[in-house]
């Protein structure tokens, strides 16, 4: 499978194809990291970041998109402008039919190398390693782009299986339920019939009771 991983931003968006091959095998095909002026207009910057990604998609052919999903930051602005462009990436793979996938931070250094907890400088080593990387992809954006997709082709298959299997778990309670539902109704059914039953018989011989002797004569 091929994966484009992404580390939006507005400033710096890395991009970053790897190919996954069996067992846990990857490899490098691209990366790059986008780059729009500060003091461009937001939309600008936005369509800037949106053509790029669109002509990777283009020439690399992803089969998935991987995202990194933005978390609060103590900088509201930077994480707004990162979340709109993590959402013009997933708007340009899902025009293409691409699943795309949003990895939190920690899912992604866990990935990599083993800690939710390591630094950037533990992450670019990894994945540098990971891929046979002679020079470290520079900037850090371009790095975390590769880490991302490094994750979603080791994590996605085991993500996909667990889905299936609780999809398959909720499936059969739901199939139990409603055979429990059906059983109980019958149950319910058969009482009252039996009750309607017992009820005809008790009127039956509360009648012959009551009969005068040679009323039938």
């Amino acid at each position: 499978m091929r994966v484009l991983g992404v580390d939006p931003g507005l400033t710096r968006c890395g991009l970053g194809v790897v190919d996954g091959g069996k067992g846990r095998t990857v490899r490098c095909v691209a990366v790059d990291v986008v780059r729009t002026p500060a003091d461009a207009d937001l939309a600008h910057r936005l369509l800037g970041i949106s053509d790029e990604v669109e002509r990777w998609m283009d020439k690399y052919q992803p089969e998935a998109v991987a995202v990194e999903r933005v978390f609060a930051q103590h900088n509201v602005r930077t994480a707004m402008g990162t979340a709109q462009a993590g959402g013009v990436v997933a708007l340009a793979a899902a025009r293409r039919g691409l699943p795309v996938v949003f990895h939190t931070p920690s899912e992604v250094k866990a990935a990599v190398s083993g800690s939710g907890r390591a630094d950037k400088a533990q992450v670019t080593a990894m994945v540098m390693r990971l891929l046979n990387l002679e020079v470290a992809p520079k900037p850090a954006d371009a790095a975390d782009a590769l880490a991302l997709a490094i994750c979603h082709l080791w994590r996605e298959p085991m993500r996909a299986r667990l889905a299936e299997a609780e999809a398959r778990a909720a499936e059969m309670a739901r199939t139990h339920k409603a055979r429990l539902a059906a059983a109980a109704k019958q149950a319910s059914t058969n009482t009252a019939a039996k009750q309607a039953s017992t009820n005809t018989a008790a009127k039956q011989v509360t009648m012959n009771k009551t009969k005068k002797p040679g009323a039938a004569r």
